[in-house]
């Protein structure tokens, strides 16, 4: 069992995570990030839930790019082969649920 108290998890670099969980290789990590990630696409899906602050996402749908703001309790789904990027808006902190190993 564990209890993790997501607002006081802060990690000493972008993108810092917390492991959480591996469940028949489906993983889920707490990261913390004040810096964009990159772009790119998952193996397989992705779920994103933002559990504190804002991100903008950025994603592509046919070619095009796109972009949503994320508020605090926003899920954000990519399916595979969607390309994307968060770009946090100052410190965020956010749930992710993926396949083990994606980037």
């Amino acid at each position: 069992m564990k209890i993790i108290r997501s607002k006081t998890f802060t990690g000493e670099r972008p993108w810092a995570a917390l492991d959480i969980a591996n469940m028949n290789g489906i993983t889920t990590r707490l990261h913390w990030t004040d810096q964009p990630y990159k772009w790119h696409v998952n193996d397989g899906q992705e779920v994103f839930v933002v559990l504190d602050g804002r991100v903008d996402m950025h994603y592509k749908e046919e070619n095009i790019e796109k972009a949503v703001r994320l508020e605090t309790g926003d899920i954000f789904y990519a399916s595979v082969g969607t390309a994307h990027v968060a770009h946090p808006i100052g410190e965020a902190r956010i749930l992710v649920v993926e396949s083990e190993g994606s980037v």
